[in-house]
């Protein structure tokens, strides 16, 4: 008997995606006002999101979206910043990766690290050509997995509705 190949691909465990990514912040991370420059910490942000997208997907994963990021205590010179990432949510193509980024102080490196910022980036898995290719299902592990997975669901509801509201103001 001959077996076929399923169309659909295989789902993964949210642990499969984490990644974890650590740097310390240097002169050259710092903006005018002497922390860490935002940017610095959204490429940093980005940069493990798409690590998680792509080690989830199996392949390549692009940017398609950063539905929200939160700054909530500065960065400085000398932080130790680790940046934790995972799949929340799959779709079709489309992934909600959300990242979690704590500093350890340098000063004070026995305290608990210090939350700084959260967000929530959308990746599409691409193929060689570029274009839109299936992703595999991601499949919640905890009841915090399945928390996050649900919220990925409402925050994409909100994306597309708010797609469809600007198309339609535009459309008169």
């Amino acid at each position: 008997m001959t077996e076929h190949p399923s169309a659909a691909p295989t789902g993964k465990p949210t642990s499969y995606s984490r990644v974890t990514l650590s740097k310390i912040m240097t002169a050259v991370d710092v903006n005018l006002y002497g922390t860490v420059h935002g940017g610095v910490l959204m490429k940093f942000v980005d940069d493990v999101a798409g690590a998680a997208a792509a080690r989830h997907s199996g392949g390549t994963a692009v940017t398609a979206a950063i539905d929200e990021i939160v700054f909530s205590e500065a960065v400085r010179v000398g932080d130790l910043v680790h940046a934790h990432a995972q799949v929340n949510w799959t779709g079709q193509t489309s992934m909600e990766v959300g990242v979690r980024v704590v500093a350890e102080r340098w000063d004070s490196a026995e305290d608990a690290p210090v939350r700084v910022a959260t967000a929530y980036l959308v990746f599409v898995g691409v193929d060689v050509g570029g274009a839109p290719r299936t992703v595999r299902p991601v499949l919640p592990e905890t009841p915090e997995d399945e928390r996050r997975y649900r919220e990925a669901e409402i925050r994409r509801a909100h994306r597309l509705a708010r797609r469809r509201a600007i198309q339609a103001h535009r459309a008169g």
